[in-house]
């Protein structure tokens, strides 16, 4: 691509006051009042009155400028250019959404909490978020990450697992085979908290919106974690909610003597990093293995609370020993076992195994985030992040439902954030008035006017008649 034109002959001036750049934002913000966002948020917030009036309002302005890209309070600014102010209604300015925001106090973050579980129910009638086959199992996947943050003005950062100075946001997804994963709880934590601290209560919230989005299947929800999680109030509360558990263990003693029990002739090979298949006989050649044996989880605690169910071990030579002086005499194998309630007739060995292995999925979620809203947290005020966060999760989920809207059986189904911003809400416009009715006049040729145009039949179609 090349200039048509000589550098002299192209000038820019800002003096436009009908354009807009994020045209996408109108279907967008009605996606979010059709699931009652503003309605819910202005019910159930009870931020004091001085600076959290209008509660609904800043709560939707906040998560139009997300969508738009805002990843700090001074980018709320992209909200008040051109003709926004034609189209949309309160267009706070960033001094007011920072000062509501800092309002915040633990309980008011709960409560957000709250309006988002309901807010994902009700996109959830709209769109298939969470489609599923007769008997297919949802998957929750739990697990935290560090928010990296700069200073010593953010109240509650410190170093955790990673080294990183940041905070720590525990979230829990949730997916299929056939949908991208959505986020089903989410909580914010000091930069020191360890893993587990408090992720039975995520687990719970995220069991119960699962169940408040009657995405039933006939299957149980199977819970999928790391070893950080591996403990008896994760793990119960989970099996207490009806879901069952896939969660990698740590190498205890009571683990490692389990591991012993294996025979030799027990192990069957799978496919792995650098498996292959024998074009003569069909046989797969691969250096990992999967094997199983009854495990019984905490057996240390009363008879109650232990949790009966299966223990799936993975090994692979280890190809750096320790005995370095000599080589070995016995092949030398690493071992990744995790715990699981799943019965053997509903998923074999094999398939155990690969279904665990999918819990990476949650990583897709970490870095979306992180490219977007959670670039940055914006506030000293921990609260005020935590709020941040909430409202993060819910423009998170509002693209997923308009992806599947706009687009359902193509790629912007499936498609980041980042693409659904680049697609369907950056789209410019220049605003037209006449007889009380506004005309959005959009770039000719837009390569996905047709995604565009059925995400803003959708949003703006009538009510239904109500028959009496």
């Amino acid at each position: 691509m090349q200039f048509k034109h000589a550098p002299a002959a192209v000038s820019a001036v800002f003096d436009d006051p009908n354009l807009v750049s994020a045209a996408g934002l109108v279907p967008m913000l009605r996606l979010a009042r059709s699931a009652g966002l503003d309605e819910l948020a202005r019910e159930r917030l009870s931020v004091p009155t001085d600076k959290g009036a209008n509660a609904g309002a800043k709560v939707m302005a906040l998560v139009a400028g997300m969508l738009a890209g805002a990843d700090s309070i001074d980018d709320m600014n992209l909200l008040r250019h051109g003709g926004m102010g034609r189209l949309f209604d309160r267009t706070y300015a960033p001094s007011t959404l920072g000062s509501f925001l800092r309002e915040f106090r633990f309980g008011h973050v709960r409560q957000l909490d709250a309006v988002a579980s309901r807010v994902f129910a009700n996109l959830a009638v709209d769109a298939p978020l969470l489609r599923a086959g007769d008997g297919e199992r949802v998957m929750v996947d739990l697990d935290d990450t560090i928010i990296e943050v700069h200073g010593y003005q953010k109240q509650g950062a410190g170093f955790g697992y990673s080294g990183v100075r940041g905070l720590n946001a525990l979230l829990a997804t949730a997916s299929t085979t056939s949908s991208a994963p959505v986020i089903l709880a989410q909580r914010l934590r000091q930069g020191k908290t360890g893993s587990p601290k408090g992720a039975a209560r995520i687990v719970g919230d995220a069991l119960a919106t699962l169940r408040r989005t009657r995405a039933a299947t006939g299957a149980r929800p199977l819970l999928r974690a790391d070893s950080a999680f591996y403990g008896h109030a994760t793990v119960g509360t989970a099996i207490k909610a009806g879901a069952d558990v896939s969660v990698t263990v740590r190498m205890d003693p009571a683990v490692k003597a389990a591991i012993a029990t294996i025979p030799d002739d027990a192990w069957e090979m799978i496919e792995y990093t650098d498996a292959i298949r024998d074009e003569t006989t069909g046989q797969l050649i691969s250096k990992a293995e999967v094997a199983e044996v009854p495990f019984t989880a905490f057996r240390s605690r009363k008879k109650a609370e232990q949790v009966a169910g299966r223990l799936v071990v993975r090994r692979i030579p280890d190809l750096n020993p320790r005995q370095v002086e000599q080589p070995t005499l016995f092949d030398v194998y690493r071992h990744h076992a995790f715990f699981t309630t799943t019965a053997k007739e509903v998923m074999d060995t094999v398939a155990a195994d690969k279904t665990h292995r999918g819990h990476a999925i949650i990583e897709q979620v970490h870095a979306d985030l992180k490219a977007g809203p959670l670039a940055h947290l914006p506030s000293g005020v921990f609260t005020a992040n935590s709020a941040w966060l909430v409202i993060a999760v819910i423009a998170f989920n509002l693209t997923r439902a308009a992806g599947l809207v706009a687009d359902r059986a193509g790629r912007l189904a499936r498609a980041t954030t980042a693409t659904i911003r680049r697609t369907l809400i950056h789209v410019p416009a220049r605003l037209a008035r006449s007889a009380r009715r506004i005309t959005l006049h959009l770039p000719e040729a837009w390569p996905w006017q047709t995604a565009f145009d059925r995400l803003f039949t959708a949003t703006h179609a009538p009510p239904p008649t109500v028959t009496t």
